[in-house]
């Protein structure tokens, strides 16, 4: 016969939830730290290619 399963406790569901946040914020961080060393041009180690049509509209 099926038996439910025991319920999480409040705290570590919290837990969990506070661990999967603070992935997804580090993550955030990271994305933002790339984005703006390209946008400035101080970018080390992401290369990327630019096109003609990038490079005349900047103009």
């Amino acid at each position: 016969m099926a038996v439910p399963k025991k319920r999480t406790s409040k705290s570590k569901k919290k837990i969990r939830e506070t661990v999967w946040r603070e992935k997804a914020n580090q993550a955030r961080i990271k994305a933002f730290s790339l984005a703006q060393s390209i946008l400035t041009g101080r970018s080390k180690s992401f290369y990327y290619t630019t096109t003609e049509k990038d490079s005349n509209l900047s103009e």
